[in-house]
């Protein structure tokens, strides 16, 4: 009898609930081929029950989630709501209250992906950003005086521990050994004006090669220079490792040079606790219902949640199935311009497992 697992789903709003099905209809398929079983308890978390109740997230919502093997979302953001109530209240608050202290993005072109990057194709788009995730400047720390008038102050502070920044190279260089790729660790910063905070960052960062991993080769970046090879030549990455304000950054320039937001999935992650796993595009709320909005993100996610739980066997497969597709049947990663519709393409997805 194989392992199971209890996965809590968060579909959000817009189109959340709509990829959110498709990536557990591919969760399932890959179980199943696979020897292992998962169970499924969806959360109404998101826009709808904020305006029906109030509450942004339950006070027993985190406890709650610990209770879980993984975490799998859809989309949070409501156009009824205003911006910044959603995104603190159930995603930066989940991520501080679970210590996620790593977002991981995989930069990965998938076959058949148009990319803007002139002559460069799957071999040369496949890296990982590990950015760490409680820290920076999103900690809240600082304040406004004098609101409202022409002396106004406002000041937002990037605050990082040593014990911080060591967990986070620590991910980083361990997702390296276990890439086996170019064994490379990149760290984005910028020691030339942030003194204070990238020095700490690029002390760390070659202590602990030096220390515990001297066959990891270690690169160091300013973080304008890291986009421009990332355009250039992102041949050159394997992993990135960078805080929390510029990893939000590089990533979304990532996932442009991967196909766009259509495929582009995220993990926040507690390697001693619970993670969640999300597409990174939105909820995309012109498109909800209407089941034309491209899947392949979130499903993406469903496979970095299975390699999270250990079946690297089954997340392999996901990863097949979704290069097979790309590669052959579906025609654009836009939604509405795929030549399939949402539930077409989890369909495919779902039977290419283990095909």
């Amino acid at each position: 009898m194989g392992k199971s697992y209890r996965i809590a789903v968060i579909p959000g709003d817009g189109t959340g609930p709509e990829v959110a099905r498709e990536a557990v209809k591919v969760l399932d398929a890959a179980a199943a081929a696979h020897g292992f079983t998962l169970a499924f308890e969806t959360f109404d978390y998101g826009g709808d029950r904020y305006l029906r109740t109030g509450e942004v997230l339950p006070e027993s919502a985190a406890d709650e989630m610990r209770a879980f093997d993984a975490i799998l979302l859809g989309a949070i953001g409501h156009p009824d709501v205003k911006p910044g109530i959603l995104e603190k209240g159930i995603l930066l608050r989940l991520r501080f209250e679970l210590d996620q202290y790593i977002n991981l993005r995989p930069v990965k072109l998938f076959p058949g992906v148009e990319t803007p990057l002139k002559d460069k194709g799957p071999e040369e788009i496949d890296y990982d950003v590990v950015r760490e995730n409680t820290g920076d400047l999103y900690t809240g720390t600082g304040g406004v005086t004098m609101r409202g008038t022409p002396h106004e102050v406002a000041v937002q502070s990037a605050v990082y521990t040593r014990f911080q920044v060591d967990r986070c190279l620590r991910y980083a260089f361990e997702l390296a050994r276990r890439r086996n790729r170019r064994k490379t660790v990149a760290l984005c910063g910028k020691t030339n004006v942030l003194t204070y905070l990238y020095d700490l960052w690029e002390r760390a960062f070659h202590e602990m090669g030096e220390r515990d991993y001297p066959e990891i080769r270690r690169d160091y970046y300013h973080v304008d220079a890291t986009c421009m090879w990332m355009v250039k030549n992102p041949e050159w990455f394997d992993v990135i490792v960078t805080g929390n304000m510029f990893g939000d950054i590089i990533t979304d320039l990532g996932a442009i040079t991967q196909g766009g937001m259509g495929i582009a999935a995220g993990g926040n992650i507690n390697p001693e606790g619970v993670s969640m796993f999300e597409p990174i595009g939105g909820s995309a709320p012109k498109y909800t219902g209407k089941n034309v909005i491209n899947p392949l993100a979130a499903i993406c996610a469903g496979a970095m949640l299975l390699r999270h739980l250990g079946e690297e066997a089954a997340a392999d497969a996901v990863e097949r199935s979704v290069a097979a597709a790309t590669a052959t049947k579906i025609k654009s990663l836009a939604a509405g311009r795929m030549g399939h519709s949402t539930t077409e393409v989890g369909d495919l997805i779902a039977e290419g497992i283990g095909g």
